[in-house]
């Protein structure tokens, strides 16, 4: 511990550095599974802010917010009191990647998540700057502050976002901030170092706000929500909403040349900005010199909430000087005459070598500090959340000398996530897409709670009210699957009359409802005038029957293919293994895996570097350790 001026504070269980998405749902997991927690912020204002875009959820992202929600979190709920439109993406799509999405209320998501955290027991909330990690025989023992105040702890959760040691960029202007015109925090990236921590520098930037006043709707293309708006919670049955529409417009070609023009005055282009920024949500000026046959790109005007005029221009995110932002965005029709409330910047910012966690998201090196969010490299609100709920459970787990909470890549989206970042590390901040999950017809958001309520439930996190309510649903799904299965149909006049109407093959021999619901031109609810003993049945689970049903042999393969994955995800590695020791890997392999240090053979599978052939040579070594281990016995 330095020698500062300093006070102990108080003894918690957990602390929590940072109040973003990740410390929150971190928070919130210690402290509803009975452990006494502390959240740390440099601003209480910035608690659950939403610095870049007013959206949640979205292709990829709507499944993690799901899976958060199915483990007990508070993201989904959140979501639900702030939503202004709704949206299920994909929907021309098979259900794997319908990904639900909501335009929500900055300020009606800070102050529902604020409340929550000051109503928690367990929780206590400061604001101040966490400066240090106190570390003792490799053991996280205490956090320091800015003011002095000094808080013994158990265990300690990073969540500092994109604030350790942030600058933000606007052109050739550039000076240390963080997101939102929020201070910095500067000290604490030393700790990190001090302790053997591995940095790395990354970026990222936002898109400026404008005037609603100031800008012409009526020349843009309305982009209304869903008529049907589906609750992102399973504790919520609906919603109801007015929703407020978003708007399209694009750029062009003078938009473009104004791009092209002041190219050097772009701080990346210029050589100013060390840190990398994420492929898949572009700057303009990326955009322009990357696609340079696109004559235009998309725009969209979304509102940051109710009692707000500030209107965010989605897709439009720049580094370039605020002169030539004003500019630029008067080029795009309906917007000739806008006024900049404020102007877009790069952030760049300190983060982890995330290989070097363990898949609980706590750092090797040092006992019981775990990070999560954006200081692992990830990007986005939802990415944040889902590594936060990870590491609060697991840090009160370790405490409870009970087993970590693993979430493989055949059980989450949130799982392929870690699994991603922590096996295989990542170049830029890494954002989830469906793409990245090789199990994703099993993973679909419409399961969530099927898959992960019970995972929830026995870390100690999921209410028994709403474990009940999960109980009640999986029952409904099973008695009615059973009953559809048995349901004889025969081929009458009334069925043959239905069946010509569907435009489907009409029926021969007696067939059962289940095979039926297996025709694509069939739906479950088209099936009520020919079966008068239906029972009434939850839309929500009709649509999970409807989708069990018709996927079946889909789901069927799916999960053969999982059985395989799972026989190598159940080797596990030990972890006093000696890699340099090994004969036959070769000398790339041995360095990742003694980096790495995978649990399992599974895990050592899907690193880069480490080859099929490496893989042999491990089952083989493990296999002789085994035989020697039985004939000493």
């Amino acid at each position: 511990m330095k020698e500062l001026k300093q006070f102990i504070a108080g003894k918690y269980d957990v602390v929590v550095i940072g109040a973003g998405h990740a410390g929150c749902e971190a928070a919130l997991a210690a402290a509803r599974m009975g452990k006494k927690t502390i959240m740390i912020t440099l601003s209480l204002d910035s608690l659950a802010m939403m610095p870049c875009n007013p959206n949640i959820g979205g292709t990829g992202k709507g499944h993690i917010v799901k899976e958060i929600d199915a483990l007990g979190g508070e993201m989904a709920i959140a979501t639900d009191k702030a939503m202004i439109q709704f949206k299920l993406l994909n929907t021309s799509k098979g259900p794997a990647v319908h990904s639900s999405r909501a335009q929500t209320d900055k300020r009606i998501y800070h102050v529902s998540m604020k409340q929550v955290i000051e109503d928690e027991y367990n929780l206590d909330l400061i604001q101040n700057e966490a400066i240090e990690i106190d570390v003792v025989d490799g053991k996280v023992v205490g956090v320091n502050t800015k003011s002095g105040a000094y808080y013994e702890t158990e265990s300690a959760i990073l969540c500092t976002g994109t604030y350790l040691k942030g600058k933000i960029y606007m052109g050739e202007v550039s000076y240390e901030g963080g997101p939102g015109g929020l201070f910095p925090a500067n000290e604490l990236s030393a700790s990190l170092i001090e302790n053997g921590i591995i940095l790395k520098r990354f970026k990222t930037g936002t898109p400026a706000r404008v005037h609603k006043d100031s800008i012409d709707l009526n020349k843009m293309e309305i982009q209304e929500g869903d008529a049907e708006v589906i609750p992102f919670s399973f504790m919520n049955d609906k919603i109801e909403i007015d929703q407020v529409p978003c708007y399209l417009c694009y750029t062009n070609e003078k938009t473009h040349e104004i791009i092209r023009d002041n190219l050097s005055r772009y701080p990346m282009y210029a050589g100013k900005m060390e840190g990398v920024g994420p492929r898949y949500c572009p700057s303009m000026e990326d955009k322009v010199v990357r696609f340079s046959d696109k004559p235009k790109h998309q725009v969209f005007v979304e509102p940051e909430g109710l009692d707000t005029k500030e209107m965010y221009i989605q897709g439009f995110s720049t580094s370039l000087p605020e002169e030539i932002q004003i500019a630029m965005y008067r080029t795009i029709e309906g917007m000739e005459n806008c006024k900049i409330m404020r102007p877009a910047y790069a952030i760049e910012y300190d983060c982890i070598d995330p290989t070097q966690l363990k898949r609980n998201l706590e750092i090797k090196s040092i006992e019981n500090l775990f990070f999560a969010g954006q200081i692992n490299g990830s990007s986005g609100y939802e990415e944040a959340a889902g590594q936060g709920i990870v590491a609060g459970i697991n840090a009160v787990l370790k405490q409870n000398g009970k087993e970590p909470m693993i979430l493989d890549r055949s059980e989450a989206y949130i799982g392929v996530l870690i699994d991603d970042l922590v096996t295989k590390g990542t170049n830029e901040p890494y954002r989830m897409m469906t793409s990245r999950a090789e199990y994703r017809l099993v993973l679909r958001q419409d399961n969530a709670d099927l898959r992960l309520t019970e995972k929830g439930y026995k870390a100690g996190l999921v209410t028994l009210e709403r474990y009940k309510k999960f109980i009640e649903k999986k029952n409904s799904i099973d008695v009615e699957k059973t009953r559809v299965m048995k349901k004889i149909v025969n081929p009458n006049a009334q069925v043959r009359a239905l069946l010509e109407k569907l435009n489907t093959v009409p029926l021969k021999i007696p067939t059962s409802m289940y095979d039926l619901l297996k025709r694509p031109e069939i739906r479950y609810d088209d099936l009520r005038e020919i079966d008068p003993d239906r029972p009434e049945v939850d839309k929500v689970v009709r649509r999970q029957i409807e989708i069990q049903i018709k996927y079946e042999g889909y789901i069927k393969k799916q999960f053969r293919q999982i059985e395989q994955f799972k026989r190598m995800e159940y080797k596990n590695i030990p972890e006093s293994i000696e890699y340099e020791e090994i004969k036959g890997l070769r000398i790339e392999a041995r360095q990742k895996l003694s980096k790495i240090r995978p649990d399992s053979l599974g895990q050592a599978s899907r690193i880069s570097g480490v080859s099929p052939a490496d893989v042999n040579v491990l089952v083989i070594y493990l296999e002789q350790q085994k035989r020697m281990k039985k004939t000493n016995e």
